[in-house]
């Protein structure tokens, strides 16, 4: 049998010897790090990360005892069928003897192996490092179809640093070296969480009060602790929620226990709730300003019609919005707000309860406005409109008085303004946008941090010294921005061509595990990429020009501990591609040259813009096509060679702009059309050939 088909492979023994190393070198660095006690009590299995185990299923294990020259272990198999091993152990070498009282081989049930009743079994224990790695050989005859057999097990319980994950590694003489038995166990208790089913009935007069009221209790549990976790429906922005979910179960060893409904939930979390908000369903905004209340006072947000819940779980009403804004504009409502609770609120976030007007609300992100007691809105940022100017006004103030390099969740009001509206005021007062409105489960992700040991590595092409020259060919690179989670990455194809992703680069902390998930996932043809503008989203001409070099010095930080080596910028703050001014000026390209050293290369754009350059050995190129996904397969051919007609000059270089609605097969299907004449490289090579043989006339839009 080949060692990739045991059930727990080389590699994964590997990664878990790395795992060890790195507990026991923490160790070496703060000899306080462990102590005895943090051996006690029970320890159950992490299956995903463990040798499957026959019969029983499961093993943990209970330390009741333990000191530099003591351990009592207890080791129970199974559930159903059971099986108890108890031990009581002198440390430090000497032999403890005990009589073999039981004959199941527990550890592989199915092999035709049987250990000698009534014979005696030696064991001598040691602590390799004291409280970090504990040795305890096993000795004893063990019977087979040909006979009796003298029988060594090595058994070596590493601790993680905190104390909360063990790794239990069983030896055998007669075992292959390379495969031996792996139980990966934690505390009982570490990481037990709960989830639900969202659906994707958002509207008012649907499910939206009931799942409001749901998302502001996860912003109440999760505060100290990641406790409550969302799975979305099919129709929900971020795709990713059940992968992150299996990822957490798999990866980060949590356990999780399904709530089945609203009253089950209150009841699972009742010693955390003491106060509730009562909301109008008759001023869609009053659920907005019941958000930021909730974060500053603990207090879950319901409508009238979950009051009769709320009375008789015993929760004190602390706020009842219900007429207080009746026939108040939302200028108005949000003046209120500001006088009750701006001061109380954080300076260095803030949310944007926007996206979906009207009759509907998806306010995913509002858990984490929570845990960062923001003040929560959905003003208009349109300048140009006289019937927002007041709430422009006060948008523009509350951004005024937030600290420099805050940040923006959730997202503008699809009702009131645009996009470029609102991510031009917060640029212009240096405050990073990270949307969406439907980002979920933030205060849960936020507290899930990276594996010990990890390194964020991405998947470069390009080497340093190599020399890079382009043949007379189209070379075509293919890139998708937004957010990961809400484009192709879950969907058909991703692998089969080299494709570049733009990284959301506030998830390093907002949400450090999801990148390591998609880091994790990543194949030979994903490469990650830094943007958008800035350290977050925001359009670098709107940015204070004495401000931009400290945005793009945070920038290339995060870029140095995410291995990314290619920046974009996007600017719509002179309006979009079509109507407005897409393109950079001298000086601008000039600061991101400056700034960003160790980039590669630029992309400037989203829908096709103009700002070409090359300087410095290095090259900013703009999108040349924007992949619409209403657009015919067999007419983006067609635009995609006449553009190859008329930039006939060879090489010509097509940077590709992929909407993330279009999946990587439907991507695939179209360039595999072009023919011969056109390749699809990497980005970073794309930009490494351009930087070398520049094409492309240089253009900057006029200072």
């Amino acid at each position: 049998m080949r060692l990739s088909s045991y059930p727990f492979s080389l590699r994964h023994f590997f990664n878990l010897c790395l795992v060890c190393l790195f507990a026991a070198a923490v160790h070496a660095q703060d000899q306080d790090a462990l102590r005895a006690e943090d051996w006690d009590g029970n320890w159950i299995l992490i299956p995903s990360e463990s040798t499957t185990i026959d019969i029983f299923d499961t093993v943990s294990l209970e330390f009741s005892t333990v000191s530099e020259g003591h351990v009592a272990l207890t080791q129970r198999w199974g559930t159903r069928r059971t099986l108890e091993d108890q031990l009581d152990l002198t440390v430090g070498g000497q032999v403890n003897r005990t009589k073999i009282d039981d004959k199941v081989f527990a550890t592989n049930a199915f092999m035709g192996l049987r250990r000698e009743e009534g014979a005696t079994r030696e064991l001598v224990a040691k602590w390799l490092e004291p409280y970090a790695t504990l040795q305890i050989e096993d000795t004893y005859p063990l019977l087979s179809s040909q006979g009796r057999h003298p029988f060594v097990s090595r058994s070596t319980f590493s601790m993680e640093p905190g104390g909360n994950v063990l790794t239990w590694i069983i030896e055998r003489s007669t075992r292959p070296a390379d495969e031996p038995i792996v139980y990966r166990l934690k505390r009982e208790g570490y990481r037990d969480a709960y989830y639900m089913h969202m659906s994707d009935d958002w509207a008012i007069k649907g499910q939206l009060p009931e799942q409001a009221a749901l998302i502001t209790l996860q912003g109440i549990v999760n505060q100290d602790a990641p406790l409550l976790y969302f799975i979305y429906g099919e129709e929900w922005d971020f795709r990713f929620t059940d992968e992150i979910f299996d990822y957490y179960k798999a990866k980060k060893q949590f356990t999780f226990t399904e709530l089945k409904g609203f009253r089950q939930a209150l009841t699972t979390f009742r010693d955390k709730l003491d106060t509730y908000i009562v909301w109008d369903k008759n001023v869609r905004t009053s659920l907005i300003v019941a958000f930021t209340l909730a974060g500053l006072e603990d207090a879950i947000v319901v409508s009238e019609d979950e009051i009769p819940l709320m009375e008789e779980l015993g929760l004190r009403r602390i706020e009842d919005f219900r007429g207080k804004f009746t026939d108040m504009s939302d200028v108005e409502i949000y003046r209120w707000a500001y006088d009750a609770y701006w001061d109380r609120c954080s300076k260095d976030y803030i949310v944007w309860m926007g996206g979906d007007a009207g009759p509907r609300m998806r306010p995913g992100v509002a858990d984490f406005g929570m845990y960062h007691q923001c003040f929560f809105t959905d003003l208009s940022t349109d300048d140009d409109d006289p019937k927002e100017q007041e709430e422009y006004a006060l948008a523009d103030r509350l951004f005024s008085e937030m600290n420099p390099m805050g940040v923006c969740f959730g997202w503008h009001s699809y009702g009131k303004d645009l996009e470029r509206d609102h991510v031009k005021l917060a640029s212009s007062h240096v405050i990073r946008v990270s949307g969406l409105h439907t980002l979920p489960n933030m205060s849960f992700n936020t507290q899930v941090p990276l594996s010990p040991g990890f390194k964020f590595r991405n998947h470069h092409n390009v080497d340093d010294g190599q020399v890079y020259k382009p043949e007379r060919k189209v070379y075509i690179a293919a890139v998708q921005t937004d957010a990961l989670g809400i484009g192709a990455w879950t969907r058909p194809g991703r692998g089969t061509i080299p494709y570049a992703w733009q990284v959301t680069p506030n998830w390093l902390w907002m949400g450090p595990s999801m990148l390591e998930m998609f880091y994790d996932q990543a194949t030979d043809n994903d490469l990650f990429i830094g943007g958008l503008s800035g350290p977050g989203y925001m359009y670098a001409k709107a940015i204070p020009q004495d401000a931009l070099p400290q945005v793009l010095q945070e920038s290339r930080r995060v870029m140095e501990i995410l291995d990314l080596n290619v920046f974009e910028i996007m600017d719509y703050s002179e309006g979009n591609s079509i109507d407005g001014n897409p393109d950079l000026p001298q000086s601008v390209v000039d600061t991101y040259f400056k700034e960003l050293p160790n980039a590669i290369g630029f992309l400037n754009g989203y829908a096709p813009a103009y700002t070409f350059v090359a300087q410095d050995g290095r090259a900013m190129l703009s999108y040349d096509y924007y992949l619409s996904p209403e657009r015919k397969e067999a007419e983006v051919v067609a635009d995609l060679r006449e553009l190859a007609a008329i930039n006939d000059q060879r090489p010509y270089f097509l940077l590709l702009h992929v909407r993330q609605w279009s999946d990587i097969t439907r991507v695939k299907g179209i360039l595999d059309e072009l023919g011969p004449a056109f390749e699809v490289v990497p980005l970073d090579v794309f930009l490494k050939f351009a930087a070398a043989n520049p094409t492309f006339e240089t253009y900057t839009r006029p200072e």
